[in-house]
């Protein structure tokens, strides 16, 4: 038992030293933990959903809470646009151009969409996360803190969840 211990011991400290020398790979890290988003609950989604989900964590649990809101943001965004493009209806959400509206108009139009229901938690939650990636986004004086974070967990697991099956994605 004991040399399994120092094989995993000495395996561990070789991949410490290739990240020091060489840096991350290309697609970055895995988060150690899943603080925010469980990635079972996007696990077998997309690549790029999974990829900002570990993200979110990540910076979460090195403390860096504005990354950590901007990457929520991010998320959402995506998510709406997933759940408006599988129901056929994605031209509701783009301008005259084909590009896809900002953020703030992609949630009125999620709360107001007859094509599904949200729930009345994800309607309560999502002008809260928009609210939170704005400010670490645009705001020049505002850093957000851990204490900023913390009280909408459970409003991006909602969010998160509830989208995804929206958009057929679990």
């Amino acid at each position: 038992m004991r040399e399994v211990l120092d094989v995993v011991t000495a395996a561990k400290a070789i991949q410490d030293d290739a990240i020091k020398e060489l840096g991350p790979p290309p697609e970055g890290l895995r988060s150690a933990q899943n603080l925010v988003i469980p990635m079972t609950l996007v696990r077998g989604t997309r690549g790029y959903i999974e990829r900002i989900a570990n993200q979110v964590n990540g910076t979460y649990e090195n403390g860096w809470y504005d990354a950590c809101a901007v990457m929520i943001r991010r998320l959402v965004e995506t998510l709406i646009i997933e759940v408006f493009e599988h129901h056929g209806v994605a031209n509701k959400i783009k301008n005259q151009s084909g590009d896809f509206l900002y953020l703030r108009d992609l949630v009125d139009r999620s709360l107001q969409e007859p094509a599904w229901n949200l729930s009345r938690n994800c309607k309560q939650s999502l002008p809260k996360l928009k609210d939170i990636g704005d400010k670490s986004a645009h705001s020049r004086r505002f850093n957000a803190v851990l204490g900023d974070l913390n009280p909408l967990l459970k409003d991006i697991r909602q969010v998160v969840q509830e989208f995804l099956y929206l958009a057929n994605l679990k």
